[in-house]
């Protein structure tokens, strides 16, 4: 399979289409009158190597919540935000120096509400490779990249059944001593699921 920068702009745009009136993915019970925040991420795609890669950040045990878990750069939606596209933008700039100008975004995935209580937009975009990250070293521990084709081998993670409940939770084999798991490890699935490239 040829996987271009259009093909995977194709499927994104066929998939937002299709989910127009589809529920959001919920980690958790959403209970009538939950407040829920807005917040969107950034799934970074690079090529390199002659194959696509997804970058992550791994984040510092410093931070207010998910300390040392790995995560696409992101987080809520500040005040006069009306697209995730900025959220994600700003957010990436902000944590890995990432410039809104250096990304090219190609769609949205599903929505996900989060069990911290977050409605979460993952952002789609293409970034240049090799890049001089500014990391923002309160936040971020490490900036690391994960092969496309390896995180879309069905032998390298696991789908556990969560007991009485109807949810599960998706657990990747450690890859270069990175442990993807929990939201993010959805986030790239449903990535993957949507370019059709699951093996």
């Amino acid at each position: 399979m040829n996987i271009t920068q259009e093909y995977i702009a194709e499927k994104l745009r066929v998939a937002e289409q299709n989910s127009v009136n589809s529920e959001d993915y919920a980690e958790m019970a959403v209970k009538p009158g939950m407040k829920l925040r807005s917040a969107a991420v950034l799934l970074p795609l690079m090529f390199y190597n002659n194959e696509w890669h997804i970058l992550y950040t791994r984040r510092t045990d410093r931070v207010e919540s998910h300390k040392g878990q790995v995560s696409f750069p992101g987080g809520a939606s500040d005040e006069g935000e009306t697209t995730p596209e900025q959220t994600a933008l700003r957010e990436a700039d902000e944590e890995i120096g990432m410039k809104p100008e250096d990304v090219t975004t190609l769609g949205r995935l599903n929505r996900m509400i989060t069990i911290s209580s977050y409605r979460v937009t993952p952002v789609v975009g293409i970034i240049p490779w090799p890049y001089a990250f500014k990391v923002a070293g309160v936040e971020v521990a490490r900036v690391f990249t994960i092969p496309l084709l390896w995180l879309a081998n069905r032998n390298n993670y696991w789908e556990f059944s969560l007991r009485e409940s109807e949810r599960s939770l998706i657990a990747y084999h450690p890859y270069d001593g990175e442990l993807l798991w929990g939201a993010t490890a959805r986030m790239t699935v449903n990535f993957l699921k949507t370019i059709e490239v699951l093996k």
